[in-house]
């Protein structure tokens, strides 16, 4: 256990300690992603259930000419940019298209996971030996000033897998305005949203029936014991989900299974939790078209094009650049 202080491992504590001095509890997701969460996260979008992986890679296998011309819109040269790259396996079938039709390419792949960024890297160096591989390690939203020093050549940020879900409206909305102003009017944004649909289709997703997404919830828990010198015992502590149709949001919680006390030495803290407590843990947002269309026009952007599945179950909107944030 190394709980030495760190910028990173403060802010950590910081806001371990905003969230479970908060009624009710919660924790936020963005800790979700050390080396053993951003691992699990790869076994979730490989379960059946977890529809939306299998949607996004339709999307880019029978449609990655028309993506394409999109980004190049007649010009060859472009700098892919992906934010939270995990094992870049969807990206993988993007840029093995386009480097049959242009060589002039390059791709930085950005993740919190050094692990999974190495494993990306190693992959993509043998899969793709003449591409341009830039990696960035750590938090995306400590990078994203890094991206204004631009080269002149035309960005085009990936942000796929519906991320944002994750975010609160008003969260997803100043995360784009932070991305409108590292980019240039020329500079493209690929989003992946999941669309609202059948709840018994999406239910399952977060609860799948291996339990590898109760794993990861609790995940979280190992690794606040392991950096902040915390003793939650995670087997007295349950994974559940569930989908509000009203809101288009999944939930997911972790219901502590009895009275309890966790000590937190970084924090020199003890929390108490009650027999089946709840502790909220994250949101995965659904939407509807005209909720994207109203986020690109409130974040600064206009909607260039909108790439669907077979199922019409998922999203990749491209972005352009509008007018000028003030």
């Amino acid at each position: 256990m190394n709980t030495s202080p760190t910028p990173e491992r403060s802010q950590f504590a910081a806001d371990v300690l905003a969230g479970l001095s908060s009624t009710p509890k919660y924790l936020s997701s963005k800790y979700f992603y050390d080396d053993e969460g951003s691992r699990l996260f790869q076994e979730i979008m490989k379960l059946p259930e977890y529809y939306l992986t299998g949607c996004e890679h339709e999307i880019f296998a029978k449609q990655a000419e028309e993506i394409y011309r999109a980004f190049s819109n007649g010009d060859s040269g472009f700098d892919l940019i992906e934010l939270g790259a995990g094992d870049g396996t969807k990206t993988a079938v993007l840029i093995d298209h386009f480097l049959k039709q242009t060589d002039d390419i390059s791709y930085s792949p950005i993740d919190i996971s050094q692990e999974a960024l190495d494993a990306l890297t190693a992959k993509f160096t043998t899969e793709f030996p003449s591409l341009a591989i830039h990696p960035l390690n750590g938090d995306y939203f400590r990078i994203l000033e890094s991206l204004r020093n631009s080269s002149g050549r035309k960005k085009v940020l990936l942000f796929l897998g519906s991320n944002i879900g994750n975010f609160s409206t008003d969260q997803a909305i100043e995360f784009f305005r932070s991305l409108r102003r590292v980019m240039d009017e020329n500079d493209l944004l690929l989003i992946g949203f999941d669309l609202q649909k059948d709840p018994k289709v999406i239910v399952p997703a977060y609860d799948d029936s291996q339990g590898v997404t109760a794993q990861f919830n609790l995940n979280l828990l190992t690794r606040i014991n392991r950096e902040l010198g915390a003793d939650f015992d995670v087997s007295k502590f349950s994974h559940y989900a569930n989908y509000r149709p009203v809101e288009g949001s999944a939930r997911s919680f972790l219901i502590s299974r009895e009275r309890q006390s966790v000590n937190i030495a970084a924090l020199n803290r003890t929390f108490e939790f009650d027999q089946w407590e709840a502790m909220f843990m994250e949101i995965s947002q659904k939407y509807s078209l005209r909720m994207i269309g109203e986020m690109a026009a409130e974040s600064g952007f206009e909607i260039k094009d909108q790439f669907f599945d077979s199922q019409r179950f998922y999203c990749d909107s491209l972005w352009k650049p509008q007018g000028s944030l003030v």
